[in-house]
């Protein structure tokens, strides 16, 4: 396992980058597609992915996992002969190639979809093209509204706002937080999103919430640090990178601050490698919401992501929650096309199947995927909640779900197609 934490000042970035294995499976072969033990020959299908992997962050996992499934799909007979042609790129959080690589993709290659996709910048950006090209999007690592608000986005992944609301969830009810200050990032489809309704779910349950925000490009921990005393908070919700998160806890350890809050964070913060740099100061007392299974646990679909990332995937792909969300993002979409015939398989049959999805199935997931014909799309709204315990993860809540009033015409959804959440 390769960790990497850098913590710059000045201009100050934050990088975690985790690469590596977290635990083998053992036992049978990986389980892709048509199994069929013979490669694929016929007229690839061009499928692609964009990934966001520069500071602050890198959200390559989903497409290092949805490139290994279709390694293993192509090795197993394809999509009923035909392999999927997989081409991924990096956006960098840069808007500008954002917009070039997603036209190169949609445009001048022609893919049918894109799947695996994990960025920040990449949604915002593009969201407007693929509603005008009609192009689904199967993505694993979204973190803005404009991936949840966006007709042609799905996401197997929650995001902030539910995870966020699903950790202060958790505090409320367990661990007697009255007044929550959430911190973020000033982006306002980001952490001002998350922010604004993790305030609403603190109104709603008569508490106190506020938002502390800082500049991206130059941020100050200390201060942040600082100002959450003077809000008078009882708890911090870490609505930030896994890096930037864990530069905060830092610097609460060093001015021995860890009890003066209940620490509180969604998913960024569990992550094969974190417990090596946190170390026995913050056992007990930090809890995350997570939006996927635990990465240990013994379900088919968990132990299959293992298998395929060992047998297909590159000894340095990422094995965290977006490879996950990458390898179920994965086998739903071929699933779907399994169902079509080969030779009609373009881009309007396979928009057409991917919203076709409904009650597909995982232990990775708490609750039924699906995608339906709607304006927004956010299929996983319920979680677990882990402590960190003994140098490690351990759940203490298993799968509930959030309640927030953005999730009204979700539900609604839910409702029109016969899905109980």
């Amino acid at each position: 396992m390769k960790l990497q934490f850098t913590l710059a000042t000045g201009a100050a970035a934050l990088c975690l980058a985790l690469t590596g294995t977290n635990a083998t499976a053992n036992g049978h072969a990986a389980s892709c597609g048509l199994n069929t033990g013979e490669a694929a020959t016929g007229a690839p299908i061009k499928v692609g992915g964009i990934n966001g992997n520069a500071p602050p962050g890198d959200f390559s996992g989903g497409t290092d996992a949805a490139a290994a499934y279709f390694a293993c799909v192509n090795a197993n007979g394809g999509i009923n002969g035909r392999p999927i042609d997989y081409l991924v790129e990096n956006d960098q959080w840069n808007p500008e190639l954002a917009g070039q690589v997603a036209t190169k993709l949609v445009k001048d290659e022609g893919v049918v979809a894109l799947v695996g996709n994990g960025s920040v910048v990449s949604m915002a950006v593009n969201a407007g093209l693929y509603k005008d090209e009609d192009v689904m999007v199967m993505a694993s690592g979204c973190a803005i509204s404009e991936c949840y608000e966006s007709s042609n986005i799905v996401s197997t992944n929650q995001g902030p706002l539910p995870s966020g609301i699903g950790a202060l969830t958790y505090a409320v009810e367990e661990l007697g937080t009255t007044n929550a200050a959430c911190i973020g990032f000033n982006i306002p489809n980001n952490g001002g999103w998350a922010c604004d309704w993790m305030e609403d779910f603190m109104s709603s349950q008569g508490l106190s919430g506020t938002s502390i925000l800082m500049d991206p490009t130059a941020v100050d921990l200390n201060s942040v640090y600082l100002q959450a005393i003077a809000e008078g908070a009882d708890t911090i919700l870490l609505m930030l990178p896994a890096g930037p998160a864990i530069g905060l806890l830092k610097v609460a350890e060093e001015q021995g601050g860890r009890d003066l809050f209940t620490w509180v964070s969604p998913t960024p913060l569990y992550e094969p490698g974190v417990a090596e740099v946190l170390g026995d100061y913050w056992n007990d007392n930090l809890y995350i919401h997570i939006e996927l299974a635990p990465f240990d646990s013994d379900g088919a679909d968990n132990q299959n992501w293992v298998k395929v990332m060992d047998a297909y995937g590159q000894p340095d792909d990422r094995r965290d929650t977006f490879s996950q969300s990458g390898y179920i993002s994965a086998k739903f979409f071929v699933e779907a096309l399994l169902e079509l015939d080969a030779e009609s398989i373009d881009r309007a049959t396979v928009s057409a199947a991917i919203r076709g999805i409904t009650d597909a199935e995982s232990d990775l997931l708490c609750a039924p995927y699906y995608v339906g014909d709607a304006d927004r799309h956010m299929p996983n709204h319920a979680g677990r909640m882990v402590s960190y315990t003994g140098g490690a993860f351990e759940v203490v809540r298993d799968c509930f779900d959030i309640e927030s009033s953005y999730l009204d015409p979700i539900r609604a959804q839910e409702a029109a197609l016969g899905i109980g959440q």
